[in-house]
């Protein structure tokens, strides 16, 4: 499974050059703090399948990167790729800030 820091995401974003993201935080987190992109909160990924982009890379995130690689295995089963996890979540991203 490809990964991605958070300095790295921070990099590409101040460049205007990162994916989309795909956050899989329930709402409540995402209202908390949000780095932005796509919601489908791992609870209700398959309910919302066809809003993620299946050929496209994107970003996958959640707090601390373990939904996040759940939920890119799960879509690699379905046939999803270029999917990139963010290691270390949103805990690792308020870090670089």
């Amino acid at each position: 499974m490809k990964q991605i820091s958070a300095l790295e995401l921070k990099r590409l974003m101040d460049l205007g050059e990162a994916p989309q993201l795909l956050d899989v935080r329930e709402t409540r987190e995402r209202e908390a703090f949000t780095i932005g992109g796509l919601h489908v909160p791992m609870s209700e990924l398959l309910e919302h399948l066809d809003k993620i982009p299946r050929e496209e890379a994107l970003i996958v995130y959640c707090e601390k990167g373990i939904r996040s690689t759940i939920v890119i295995q799960r879509l690699q089963a379905m046939g999803f790729n270029q999917l990139i996890n963010l290691s270390g979540g949103m805990k690792a991203w308020k870090t670089t800030e």
